[in-house]
């Protein structure tokens, strides 16, 4: 792996291109223009991005010429999200997916948006209120946040899309995917920039619920979010951010096992397609296409910052190889049309540059985040975890340790690394309790299953879906 990448152009350091782009944005970037935007999409691609570069270009070792910089982009972040406002001006505080920059909501909008479109916009919105001072842009983020879990099945399911006038869902049937990934993700990552319960209590339930009602084994399929009952069982590209998530809460064992899986699907057409239909081993007759998605790239990155283990390194290896040899051309990288055929378009996304060429970036070369502190935007973009920025700070909110206690001895092990099923210190001489490693726990006090017979042999082998929520089984054993 010591061979140039075409892909991986070395550029860390690079102070004079970042100093030009961001005094070209400075003089010619305005938002006073007649277009219809996403709201979700400008909020994470354009929002993030000024906010991440200010806060790099305030950095101290940001390097720009001295008075060059005078908080330029973030005072462009904030007439945006000023120019956001209107569009959460609806009946239920819930925001209209699409806005006009320069006249708001537009007569006869479309009502219908999505789970994510409503959930996923607290990180952007809450670091610009704490930047600039003013705190309603996290405001009306949250006002949407609280009435979207608000409107939750009584399994703690949310649908796929919903009306934001009337506040009923539209889609029930949801999943992990589309419509509702970065749903999930700004929960935890909320709770992490911010320190607030809240964020947590809400993530928490949510993860039991996806646990207990989407995932088979390695696989999440979809779900009703009334009953509880499958609707779709496919992979989509989109769902393979979730082991990075799950990173994050320390569910090290059934991510890596998800993980697996995707690259799997990933080495067997040479990239990931964009969606798979798992009850009939096929590809999705019109959903053939590839856009370049970083999400696979995103989850390996995560797996091998958790685990410092080098196979995800090859993992990335096989990721670069197959852009270079499928995507690459003499402008760049194009989207693929048909994995089959590995036909290209004339298309090139914005994620590609800001999240899947970052994050394979960074596999390889992470010593631009040693001593640093980070929360990665569902677009790749850099938020610092500041403690000024926190209601409080909780002293470990990402750990996948298993706290022994043994007389006023405090010792720490892993249990997933180990795996150790924690019912094995149950009524023991180490401890009378042991903590969940990812701090969500089993639906069984004793964290087995039901029966010995319905264990597998690992959590990815167990046979009720229900016996081990956060990557448990009853039948592991001591591997020291």
């Amino acid at each position: 792996m010591d061979q140039p990448y075409h892909l991986l152009n070395h550029c860390q350091g690079n102070f004079t291109e970042f100093q030009r782009g961001v005094l070209w944005l400075s003089d010619n970037l305005t938002f006073d223009v007649d277009a219809r935007v996403n709201l979700f999409e400008c909020n994470i691609r354009v929002l993030g991005g000024l906010i991440s570069a200010h806060i790099l270009a305030t950095d101290t070792k940001s390097r720009l010429d001295h008075g060059l910089y005078k908080n330029q982009l973030l005072n462009l972040a904030e007439d945006l999200g000023q120019r956001f406002l209107p569009a959460f001006d609806s009946p239920t505080g819930l925001p209209y997916a699409w806005i006009n920059l320069k006249n708001g909501v537009m007569e006869n909008e479309t009502t219908e948006t999505s789970t994510s479109g409503c959930g996923s916009l607290i990180l952007e919105m809450g670091a610009l209120s704490r930047l600039t001072g003013d705190s309603k842009y996290e405001a009306v983020a949250l006002r949407a946040l609280r009435k979207l879990w608000s409107m939750r099945s009584s399994l703690n399911l949310l649908g796929t899309t919903l009306d934001v006038v009337t506040g009923e869902w539209i889609e029930c049937s949801s999943g992990i995917g589309a419509g509702v990934d970065s749903f999930y993700e700004y929960l935890i990552k909320a709770y992490i920039l911010f320190g607030s319960d809240e964020y947590w209590d809400i993530f928490h339930s949510a993860y039991l619920a996806v646990q207990k009602y989407f995932r088979h084994g390695p696989w999440y399929h979809e779900a009703d979010m009334r009953t509880g009952r499958a609707t779709y069982w496919q992979l989509t590209s989109l769902q393979a951010f979730w082991p990075g998530l799950q990173i994050l809460v320390g569910d090290i064992a059934a991510a890596n096992s998800s993980h697996r899986e995707f690259f799997h699907v990933w080495q067997r057409f040479g990239v990931l397609p964009e969606r798979y239909l798992l009850d009939h081993d096929m590809l999705h007759p019109t959903e053939r296409y590839y856009p370049l998605r970083p999400e696979l790239a995103e989850s390996t990155f995560y797996l091998y910052q958790a685990t410092k283990d080098p196979w995800y390194m090859e993992v990335g290896e096989s990721i670069i190889n197959s852009l270079n040899s499928y995507a690459k051309v003499d402008g760049g990288f194009a989207s693929i049309r048909d994995v089959m055929t590995m036909q290209q378009e004339d298309h090139q996304h914005s994620f590609f540059l800001s999240e899947t060429c970052k994050y394979l970036y960074l596999l390889f070369d992470d010593s631009f985040l040693a001593d640093k502190n980070y929360v990665f935007t569902t677009e790749g973009h850099l938020l610092p975890i500041r403690s000024s920025w926190h209601e409080k700070l909780p002293e470990s909110y990402i750990s996948n340790w298993t706290s022994i206690k043994n007389g006023n001895q405090g010792t720490h092990a892993s249990a997933m690394s180990l795996q150790v099923c924690p019912a094995m210190f149950i009524g023991g001489n180490i401890t009378p309790w042991v903590e969940s490693a990812c701090h969500v726990p089993d639906s069984r006090v004793d964290h087995r299953c039901i029966t010995d017979d319905d264990c597998g042999i690992d959590s990815t082998t167990c046979r009720r879906r229900t016996c081990s929520m956060a990557g448990y089984c009853g039948l592991w054993l001591f591997i020291l």
